[in-house]
């Protein structure tokens, strides 16, 4: 979303979204582990838009579908880019402990208390 928000202050936005289309496969890892401002959030449903349906997507979000209306400050933003996001796709839902608390914890260098999260992956297969 930084290369987005540069890439429009400098006059660059279209270029920049072009590039993103591009790829036959574009992954984008832990959506939603901060909140997107209302800027950043538009930037994405136009990348998302320019992609739907002529290239795939893996979105990771440790964030329940439900939650995707403060992830992107705007409940119905949030509908209109699951409804894209959620067309022809398979989606994952993992839960248990992380493995990189796990392999903390094994290592001595976290307590006994276990930590558990869940994530969940987007795959748009429309290519």
């Amino acid at each position: 979303m930084g290369r987005l928000i540069r890439a429009r202050q400098e006059n660059r936005l279209e270029r920049t979204l072009q590039q993103f289309t591009y790829p036959r496969l574009l992954i984008l890892d832990e959506l939603g582990y901060l909140p997107l401002s209302r800027e950043e959030a538009s930037l994405f449903f136009r990348l998302l838009v320019r992609r739907y349906e002529r290239g795939s997507l893996i979105v990771t979000s440790n964030k329940s579908f439900a939650d995707w209306g403060e992830v992107f400050s705007d409940p119905v933003l949030a509908t209109a880019i699951l409804d894209r996001l959620l067309h022809h796709a398979t989606t994952l839902n993992i839960k248990g402990e992380s493995y990189r608390l796990r392999e903390n914890k094994k290592a001595g260098l976290l307590g006994r208390r276990s930590v558990t999260t869940a994530e969940e992956g987007i795959v748009d297969a429309s290519t």
